[in-house]
């Protein structure tokens, strides 16, 4: 009887294992196919590469993408993530190359790495190449009074930290072009967590250990002062976030929304479906991305309407 009842529950639990598998192998068969999309510069669009500030450590470069018709165009800052240690400009290229072809000009920083300098190098970096684009507004055809900034991973939290800290002096750093503001409009954060504190008090990161010179039970009051959210006030520009379903927990991310909502400013989450950690990078979520990129840029760095020399400037 005993061999009968242990015949009848490994049977059963083979069953379970089974339709288990089955079900994950279907959802697997359902899921999106991950495609890395790799850069080329679109037909009517310009690319170069200029510096901004040399260091002994690093030359801070920007890439830019340039729409050849005439005009004067919206653009867009993208900061590039990696840890905060490693340089993935090129990945980030297919995604503004696309954006570039809807009427941005799109702007790739590559900043200081930790192990080139500490922060706030980095930071000081993308607000010097937000000055940058200012000062060479003309050059480019860039909107001065319209630039927006978005990035990934860490990326996405010095996208978030740059936009938080619009217009704190103390922020701006000893980089060139200071004559020039590093404000932006608008803003999106992919996949970053927004409350480095509260993130690692109990749990050491490597690379923000990298990052600062030091862990959070160390360094509190950094990881306090470079967290987007601490950061929160009125005038801060509307804020998206894009994350990916099978990313982990953004730490921050919705206490700072609920901030956002509170002060009335502008703020939603996307959640891309079956998307993992560095989804603008590859198919099918670059063009889901570029799609609510290019929808809320539109939106808030968009000219108004105006009369001038007999014809009316449209919308860009």
């Amino acid at each position: 009887m005993k061999a009968l009842l242990s015949g009848l529950l490994i049977a059963a639990f083979a069953f379970t294992a089974d339709a288990q598998n089955t079900d994950k192998k279907k959802a697997d068969e359902g899921a999106p196919k991950f495609k890395k999309v790799l850069p080329a510069t679109p037909a009517g669009v310009t690319c170069t590469t200029n510096v901004v500030a040399e260091y002994p450590e690093h030359t801070v470069t920007v890439v830019v993408y340039c729409p050849d018709k005439e005009g004067v165009y919206p653009a867009i800052l993208d900061i590039h993530g990696g840890g905060w240690q490693s340089r993935q400009v090129e990945s980030d290229k297919p995604m503004m190359e696309r954006l570039a072809e809807r009427g941005f000009v799109t702007v790739l920083v590559a900043y200081r790495l930790s192990g080139e300098a500490k922060y706030p190098a980095a930071l000081d970096d993308c607000k010097a190449a937000v000055r940058w684009m200012r000062a060479n507004a003309h050059k480019f055809k860039i909107d001065a009074e319209n630039i927006g900034v978005m990035g990934g991973s860490a990326g996405g939290h010095l996208a978030g930290l740059l936009a938080m800290t619009t217009g704190l002096k103390e922020f701006e750093g000893k980089g060139p072009f200071q004559d020039q503001p590093s404000k932006v409009k608008a803003c999106i954060v992919m996949a970053a967590t927004q409350d480095l504190l509260a993130a690692h008090a109990d749990k050491p990161s490597t690379n923000l250990v990298a990052f600062f010179g030091g862990d959070a039970k160390q360094m509190p009051k950094v990881y306090t002062q470079a967290s987007p959210i601490t950061h929160v006030r009125k005038g801060v520009p509307p804020t998206i976030f894009i994350e990916g379903e099978k990313d982990t927990l953004k730490i921050g991310r919705a206490e700072m929304q609920e901030k956002l909502r509170a002060l009335g400013i502008e703020t939603e989450v996307y959640t891309l479906n079956q998307a993992p950690h560095p989804f603008w990078m590859s198919e099918p979520w670059v063009s889901e991305t570029v799609e609510i990129a290019d929808k809320f840029f539109k939106k808030h760095l968009s000219r108004p309407a105006t009369r001038g020399a007999g014809r009316e400037r449209k919308l860009l």
